[in-house]
C-alpha cells in the first residue's frame, strides 16, 4: 500500500502543477521519479497524509540539480531488500517500486539536452540549444519535473 500511496501523491503533485499533459510519457516519468523519491524516503514506513507537508523540503532536497538521485535510489533499495530479507521474504510494495525504477533506468524519451553533467548555475547553460535533443533516461527527465512540481506546490 505504501508504494500505492507514493504514487499518488507523486500523481497529484504533478497534476497541481500542471506542468505536462497526464497522458505523456514524460508525465510517467515525473510521476514515477517523484514516487520513488516518497516512497525511498520514508524509512520509518511512516508515510502518511500530515506528514506530506513536512516532507516537502526533503524531497526537493533529494531531487534538486546534481543531487547523486540515481546513486541514492540503489542505496536504498539495497537497505530495503536487505531489510525484506531480514523479515522473511519481498515486500509487495518494494517490487512495485523495483519495477517503476526498472522502467525509469531502461526507458529513453527524446527531450532537449539539458547537459546534466554541466555545473550547477542559475539559470540554463549558455549557449543551450532548446530544439538540440538526445535520447535521455526517464529518470533524468522525471527529476527536473518533480522538483518543479513540487516547488509549485
Amino acid at each position: 500500500m505504501a508504494w500505492l500511496y507514493a504514487e499518488y501523491i507523486a500523481d497529484e503533485l504533478l497534476r497541481t502543477g500542471r506542468l505536462i499533459p497526464v497522458s505523456t510519457l514524460e508525465f510517467r516519468a515525473g510521476r514515477d521519479t517523484l514516487a520513488l523519491t516518497i516512497y525511498l524516503s520514508d524509512a520509518a514506513g511512516e508515510l502518511s497524509g500530515i506528514r506530506v507537508v513536512s516532507q516537502l523540503d526533503e524531497w526537493l532536497s533529494l531531487t534538486a540539480y546534481g543531487h547523486p538521485w540515481r546513486d541514492w535510489v540503489r542505496t536504498r533499495f539495497l537497505a530495503l531488500g536487505e531489510e525484506a530479507r531480514e523479515r522473511g521474504g519481498e515486500d509487495a510494495d518494494l517490487e512495485l517500486a523495483r519495477a517503476a525504477w526498472s522502467w525509469l533506468d531502461r526507458t529513453e524519451l527524446f527531450a532537449t539536452h539539458l547537459d546534466p553533467d554541466h555545473p550547477a548555475q542559475a539559470g540554463p547553460p549558455p549557449g543551450l540549444d532548446e530544439n538540440a535533443r538526445v535520447w535521455t533516461p526517464a529518470w533524468q527527465l522525471g527529476l527536473p519535473l518533480g522538483h518543479l512540481a513540487m516547488q509549485l506546490f
